[in-house]
């Protein structure tokens, strides 16, 4: 496509909802941590490789018995407080800023688990019900 030569109305997107195909034989539950696989559709957080968190889910979608794509997720993104992990994962305020990896749809953890979890988002805060997770794909992909 060439150059403007004239005003042009470009699009944007409004409000801070976003929506994804849901990965084949997924379940997400509504307040769940949502990430993004390799080949770009939702799945719940969990300890695997491959994945990016994308933000919280904002319904129930079951796609248990579908392919990939068939349902959609709304989800958004976000600071979100999620369960932490314990022992050597425990993340204390001391790895605030810091990258988070999941362990499962609710907890997060310290580390990777020995290159076993996925990145989930950033550390934004920690108090003693969990720590607040900023959910940002863009910034955890780029850390």
């Amino acid at each position: 496509m060439a150059a403007l030569t004239q005003d042009r109305n470009t699009p944007r997107a409004e409000g801070e909802l976003r929506q994804g195909g849901v990965a084949a034989a997924t379940l997400i539950y509504a307040g769940a941590l949502v990430m993004r696989n390799a080949a770009g559709f939702l799945t719940k957080g969990q300890t695997a490789t491959g994945l990016v968190g994308v933000g919280r889910a904002e319904e129930r979608v079951d796609n248990s018995a579908g392919s990939a794509g068939d349902e959609v997720l709304t989800y958004r993104p976000g600071i979100y407080r999620f369960a932490n992990s314990g022992g050597a994962d425990e993340i204390t305020v001391a790895e605030i800023g810091d990258v988070v990896f999941a362990v499962d749809d609710q907890t997060v953890a310290k580390t990777d688990g020995s290159a076993s979890r996925s990145p989930a988002g950033h550390v934004d805060a920690v108090d003693a019900q969990g720590v607040w997770v900023r959910l940002d794909e863009a910034l955890t992909k780029a850390s």
